[in-house]
């Protein structure tokens, strides 16, 4: 842990937000489900210029865990044409404002064509740097979990591991994102408040925020609320207040 982290009033430098409530905010105007989410591409654009604006460095966006493919067929049909539209329309404007994309998740669930425009778009962006976003499609924080340990098992099978190699950081390495700085808030809108099998190694030391908010009326405003809340927050990391001022005053 870097001990600027502790300090507080700091700009998050990864935000990770749970895209929760479209459908009921479409079912509150007699909508159906797919106009809630084609809303909330607007909530998405309007959080990632405010996010880039703001100085962070990355933002992961959970749009479509494992468990979604238990929805009506007709919704989940939609959703992968809202996939392959983002991908299509979307990609060159980040690439436009030096925005590295990357998608974590098992992206052999999806078809073809889909992680085709996957590897195209992360291939366009690789080089960007002035922020990176994350999107989580078919993922879930236990299926991560799970093919770490995996991995681990057959590099420990093939000789390249002993068992007692492995520890808390050796295990970080195997998971999705372990490149990045874990998420220093995590926003979960809708009203909700639980993390839904959402970046569960990730995610242990994350700040929490739950809005009321449905996530198309997400905007820069209802954002703005959650990284103040973030900003007001002291991050202990298991410290005392007395050690975080040491850490502050650079004793």
């Amino acid at each position: 842990m870097d001990d600027t982290q502790a300090v507080q009033g700091q700009v998050p430098r990864h935000v990770a937000i749970i895209m929760d409530g479209n459908n009921r905010w479409a079912k509150r105007r007699f909508m159906p489900g797919v106009a809630g989410h084609k809303a909330g591409v607007d909530a998405v654009r309007a959080v990632v210029e405010t996010s880039a604006r703001a100085g962070v460095e990355v933002l992961t966006l959970f749009a479509f865990s494992s468990e979604n493919w238990r929805r009506p067929a007709n919704e989940v049909s939609a959703l992968m044409q809202l996939f392959v539209v983002a991908l299509e329309r979307e990609v060159r404007k980040l690439h436009r404002n030096n925005i590295r994309l990357r998608v974590m998740g098992d992206l052999q669930g999806f078809s073809s064509k889909i992680q085709q425009l996957i590897a195209d778009a992360e291939k366009l962006t690789a080089n960007n740097d002035a922020m990176t976003l994350v999107i989580a499609a078919n993922y879930g924080g236990q299926w991560d979990i799970a093919q770490a340990a995996q991995r681990i098992a057959q590099d420990v099978q093939d000789g390249k591991l002993q068992p007692q190699d492995i520890d808390e950081q050796l295990f970080h390495r195997y998971t999705w994102l372990s490149d990045l700085p874990a998420p220093d808030l995590l926003i979960r809108t809708g009203g909700e408040q639980r993390i839904s099998n959402f970046m569960l190694w990730q995610t242990a030391y994350s700040e929490y925020y739950f809005s009321d908010a449905f996530w198309p009326d997400f905007k820069e405003e209802e954002y703005q609320k959650a990284l103040a809340a973030f900003a007001d927050r002291t991050r202990r990391f298991g410290r005392t207040d007395d050690q975080l001022e040491e850490v502050k005053q650079g004793v």
